[in-house]
């Protein structure tokens, strides 16, 4: 055993030796790669940061691994005339690549966000389409559109389509910092599409109601999408959901023809009233008419004649219609 141990020890001495001396021999060669500098962000930076000495310095950078639009020195990250601005969060040390930067002079505005080729469109959300405000400039959408349409047989027909995948949003409302990270809801939200896919928008913003749903941020692949019927939602096939809306058509054309026919009943009752309280009035008038004194054409009449008033009716009879059917009533008059 003591033997065994010596020669595990010597031989962990020597492997060690070896490990070392790689280590000293990579390290060595590393010192003899060229190096070239880096312009890189000394403090954070968000949108529309206008560039300065004092937010910029130069690093060591290998010469071979040099990103493309890097600044190797801070005058030529700020040459040309004007100041150039931050189009997007740069965090501290982070290469300042013309990507991220406006042009001398230019600036920060979401014209020179978007890509090559490609169009800024807004489209109107609220509290729940725009996902409760959890979407934020930089964040991917899949923009779905809700409609209804009049089907063949009468009845209405919702579904909803995935309009477009993996859209880029570049503000919510008038914001388009993406190192905003405060929630909060917004009435418009700006996505950055092709002309085409602009064209989809506007048109679908007439045609229904659009609703955003939250990408996750590495998923920026498409994926295969189907139509979402009414029928999905409760295992209807199409001709349950047609007899179903059917019977509620029947039963609200029902409805209103029983509301239009006490409507008319209504009515006649109100005219009959109207109609027996016109006769009343007449009655009264009548019974107040007095006859005139009838003056004797000669003294030598004797004879006298005396119109006596008879008395009005203590009684009235009334009619009225129940629907179709008469019916009187024997009722005291008032007098």
């Amino acid at each position: 055993m003591i033997i065994l141990a010596g020669i595990f020890g010597v031989l962990a001495v020597v492997l060690a030796n070896i490990w070392l001396a790689n280590q000293r021999s990579a390290m060595a060669q590393a010192g003899n790669i060229p190096h070239d500098t880096i312009v890189v962000a000394a403090v954070p930076l968000k949108f529309g940061d206008t560039l300065s000495e004092d937010k910029l310095r130069e690093i060591a950078w290998p010469a071979g691994a040099v990103p493309t639009g890097a600044f190797k020195t801070t005058k030529e990250a700020l040459a040309g005339n004007g100041t150039r601005q931050a189009l997007q969060a740069i965090g501290a040390n982070e290469p300042v690549l013309t990507t991220k930067i406006t042009g001398p002079g230019q600036r920060a505005t979401l014209s020179a966000v978007l890509s090559e080729g490609m169009k800024a469109v807004s489209i109107r959300v609220n509290d729940v389409l725009g996902v409760a405000g959890f979407v934020f400039p930089g964040d991917r959408v899949d923009i779905l559109l809700t409609r209804t349409v009049h089907g063949d047989q009468g009845a209405d027909r919702s579904f909803v389509d995935v309009l477009l995948q993996s859209v880029k949003v570049l503000a919510i409302d008038q914001v388009a910092d993406e190192s905003k990270d405060n929630p909060q809801v917004v009435k418009a939200v700006t996505v950055e599409v092709s002309t085409k896919d602009a064209q989809k928008l506007t048109l679908a913003a007439g045609a229904g109601q659009l609703s955003l749903a939250l990408r996750q941020a590495a998923a920026s692949q498409g994926e295969a999408t189907e139509r979402v019927t009414v029928s999905d939602l409760t295992g209807d096939t199409p001709e349950d959901v047609a007899k179903r809306q059917a019977e509620l058509d029947r039963q609200k054309a029902a409805e209103e023809a029983a509301a239009a026919e006490r409507k008319r009943a209504d009515d006649k009752i109100d005219g009959l009233a109207q109609a027996v309280q016109r006769v009343g009035s007449q009655i009264d008038e009548l019974s107040k008419v007095k006859a005139a004194p009838v003056v004797a054409s000669a003294p030598e009449v004797k004879e006298v004649v005396k119109i006596v008033q008879p008395e009005p009716p203590a009684r009235a009879t009334i009619g009225v219609f129940r629907g179709v059917k008469l019916e009187t009533y024997d009722v005291p008059r008032q007098r």
